[in-house]
């Protein structure tokens, strides 16, 4: 299985589509403190991180990267773990690309939502 060193180059891949929210060290702190978890395969990794809103909490795929196989394979048990913690919605934001993924085949809603952004700075 991959580790967090290891998986670097995953990582810092899927960041460029975060719009400069974390960096590498941002998540590998994330993780370290709790607040974050990696979900390590053999070519692929998967941060998550656990959203308590008031009404429900929400297992939020930060990252996942590498081969789309082995994600789908993964998945279930993530959100096994997930449902284990109390969430009840699993949710993932990521780039247009992933409507064309696994997800809508395994059940993923593609919303009607957009996340907008302006920079004021």
């Amino acid at each position: 299985m991959r580790t967090l060193a290891d998986s670097r180059d995953l990582i810092e891949a899927a960041l460029v589509y975060a719009g400069g929210t974390h960096s590498y060290d941002d998540v590998i702190t994330s993780v370290e403190k709790g607040e974050a978890q990696f979900w390590p395969g053999p070519h692929s990794c998967i941060v998550t991180q656990i959203d308590e809103q008031p009404r429900r909490k929400i297992l939020q795929f930060f990252i996942a990267a590498g081969n789309q196989v082995e994600l789908e394979a993964m998945a279930p048990g993530v959100i096994a773990w997930g449902v284990a913690e109390g969430c009840t919605v699993a949710r993932m934001v990521g780039r247009k690309g992933w409507v064309k993924s696994f997800l809508p085949r395994t059940g993923w809603t593609v919303l009607d939502h957009v996340i907008m952004e302006k920079a004021i700075k």
